[in-house]
């Protein structure tokens, strides 16, 4: 399914419009609220707790983003739920809380963040938590992931979602723990088609790929992250249909 023009008319504030500065940390409810007032498109991040609750939470770990360290998926969403965002005081919310939040205001990208570990085909059972959540919400959405895997299971569960995957050039300094082989065969995104995939979201320093020239022309959206500057943005609009933001405002 095409990706709807609201997802190509507004710029997506990454992981909501947030700024620790003015008290609202990426993917809180505070930073999606933000985005909303000012008619943005959101793009977050799922991952799932051990209680199999999706939560919306860019990190595997809890160091980075709050007091607490340890992984998200040994902790349930109750108890993530009670653990405050750094720069915020919010808990950790869940994605169902995000959604009725959101109540199809603006339009979000929702990114499954891989849960094997390696791209491959354990994909765990957050794509099912989301598409719990998913069903029966009215507003615009889309789904993607860095691993085909999770897209494929995603075209099974919610078949009339626009689905789509996060793409990257791959490098070893990027992706330290990913084989050689993995990167290359992803690098080429040779998904895109058997997927059913209807865009990419692709890293804005490799905008000039071949392959990205490629998919445009076959009709593909194309997306960008993450645009952080003026400059980024009007370089990246040269081949990107909209782009995913943060650190100004698009």
């Amino acid at each position: 399914m095409k990706l709807p023009e609201i997802f190509i008319s507004r710029p997506l504030a990454h992981r909501g419009l947030h700024d620790k500065m003015a008290g609202r940390a990426e993917n809180s409810r505070k930073a999606f609220q933000a985005a909303i007032d000012a008619n943005y498109g959101i793009e977050m991040d799922l991952q799932i707790s051990s209680d199999g609750v999706a939560m919306v939470f860019h990190d595997y770990d809890l160091g980075r983003l709050t007091a607490s360290k340890g992984a998200v998926a040994q902790q349930t969403a109750a108890q993530l739920r009670a653990i405050a965002l750094l720069h915020d005081g919010d808990g950790i919310p869940t994605f169902a809380e995000v959604l009725e939040l959101v109540a199809g205001r603006v339009p979000l990208l929702i990114e499954i963040k891989d849960q094997d570990g390696q791209m491959g085909r354990n994909v765990g059972p957050l794509g099912e938590a989301a598409a719990r959540c998913l069903r029966g919400y009215a507003g615009p959405f889309a789904v993607m992931s860095f691993n085909p895997h999770v897209i494929a299971e995603m075209a099974q569960l919610l078949p009339d979602a626009p689905r789509g995957l996060v793409t990257d050039p791959y490098t070893a300094e990027d992706w330290p723990l990913l084989p050689q082989s993995i990167r290359e065969n992803l690098r080429d995104i040779p998904d895109f088609a058997r997927t059913g995939s209807s865009f990419v979201s692709h890293n804005v320093d490799d905008l000039g790929a071949p392959r990205i020239a490629e998919l445009k022309a076959e009709g593909a959206t194309i997306l960008c992250w993450t645009v952080k500057s003026p400059a980024v943005e009007a370089k990246g609009r040269e081949v990107a249909d909209n782009i995913t933001f943060e650190q100004y405002l698009a």
